[in-house]
């Protein structure tokens, strides 16, 4: 199953979800006791094939998870493909074909489908945002803004649309945000203890810190041992004037208020990354469809 996520950015293992658990847990929130309309009117030996259309422009995703949908009602099940995760597709185009007991494809269209649509939509959004900003150095994040139990599916999207994975989730990375600083009493407090807490438990973990203004960057970057400094919610003004002042001492991330609109003056600032929570949440499922036929 971890041929399914080699588009992550993220290292392997900040990935935890079992992918078979998923499958076999979401095909059970469906068929449940069994498939009432397929057992009542396709007999269990007939077999059939199916072709995947495109019925919308934008960047396919999700071949991958559909194949081990299939395969994990059918192993057998045989595929032929004309599309791969990540290509740019047309209107009319088709996608793959497959070949396997009717029961195996009633069974898990739905389910293939539902997979397909939201990560194509996912990868088609963030294709947008990386192409707007393609002259400049500047990067696209996803965020934990995701699906509950599908996030690992979601931010696979992301890669294939060309954007870069956040932290998977709270165990892959420290992000020091103004919750944390302020509970804990302040920036230099925060980081001290977070750097102490790293050493004794998780020497690898990157450390990543907030910020609200210029006087916090100068803090920061007065006490150090951190790997990276977010800019919350700083217009493009401000995030030039930061950015400038860290002067590449540390990795930067913008986010908070930008768009596709406005993403473009936030990209010519020089900052590393951009976070943009809206490519997974604000995402339309691509229109697909799943067309079968008996063949014997």
């Amino acid at each position: 199953m971890q041929t399914l996520y080699k588009h992550l950015t993220l290292h392997p293992q900040s990935f935890r979800m079992n992918t078979t658990e998923f499958i076999i847990a979401a095909l059970k929130e469906d068929i449940g006791t069994g498939d009432c309309s397929t057992l009542a009117s396709i007999p269990a030996d007939a077999r059939g094939e199916a072709t995947l259309k495109i019925k919308e422009d934008g960047v396919i995703a999700g071949i991958d998870l559909a194949t081990a949908i299939f395969h994990q009602l059918e192993p057998e099940a045989q595929f032929t493909y004309y599309k791969k995760d990540g290509d740019v597709v047309k209107n009319g185009e088709t996608a793959f074909e497959v070949k396997a007991k009717v029961h195996t494809i009633l069974q898990a269209e739905r389910l293939s489908l539902n997979c397909m649509q939201r990560m194509s939509g996912i990868a088609t959004i963030t294709r947008t945002y990386v192409d707007a900003i393609k002259d400049y150095k500047t990067k696209i994040l996803d965020t934990r803004k995701t699906t509950p139990l599908f996030r690992a599916h979601e931010k696979a999207a992301v890669a294939i649309g060309g954007g870069e994975n956040h932290r998977m989730g709270l165990y892959d990375m420290v992000m020091l945000k103004d919750n944390h600083i302020d509970f804990c009493g302040g920036i230099e407090k925060a980081i001290e203890k977070t750097v102490q807490w790293v050493a004794a438990n998780n020497p690898d973990l990157k450390i990543e810190i907030e910020t609200r203004s210029l006087d916090d960057v100068k803090r920061v970057l007065a006490y150090g041992r951190v790997h990276r400094i977010m800019l919350d919610n700083y217009n493009p003004a401000q995030l030039k004037e930061a950015v400038d002042f860290i002067g590449g001492r540390y990795e930067t991330e913008a986010s908070g208020g930008i768009k596709l609109e406005n993403i473009v003056e936030y990209a010519k600032t020089g900052v590393d990354y951009i976070s943009v929570g809206a490519i997974i949440h604000h995402a339309v499922s691509m229109d697909l469809s799943l067309k079968a036929k008996i063949t014997g």
